[in-house]
């Protein structure tokens, strides 16, 4: 079971929601579930390497194709 924040599912409860769905709530909004600035920076360090990586086999499929597409184009002058 997931842990709960009772300060959340307090204030639920005063609010009126029923039991069950502020103990849903509660535990959907546990710590553990909630991304921290340092996971955010984590994934965007991960995107930026994932983009340099992108350009570099972008790079090389075009280098391919002119290498395989210029002998062709040399047959047909």
């Amino acid at each position: 079971m997931a842990t709960m924040r009772y300060e959340v599912f307090d204030a639920f409860r005063a609010a009126g929601v029923p039991d069950d769905k502020a103990r849903a709530a509660a535990e959907a909004m546990a710590e553990e579930h909630l991304a921290t600035k340092g996971d955010v920076s984590i994934l965007r360090q991960d995107i930026e390497k994932l983009n340099r990586e992108l350009l570099v086999i972008k790079w090389m499929v075009g280098l391919v194709i002119a290498v395989q597409v210029v002998p062709l184009l040399r047959h047909l002058l």
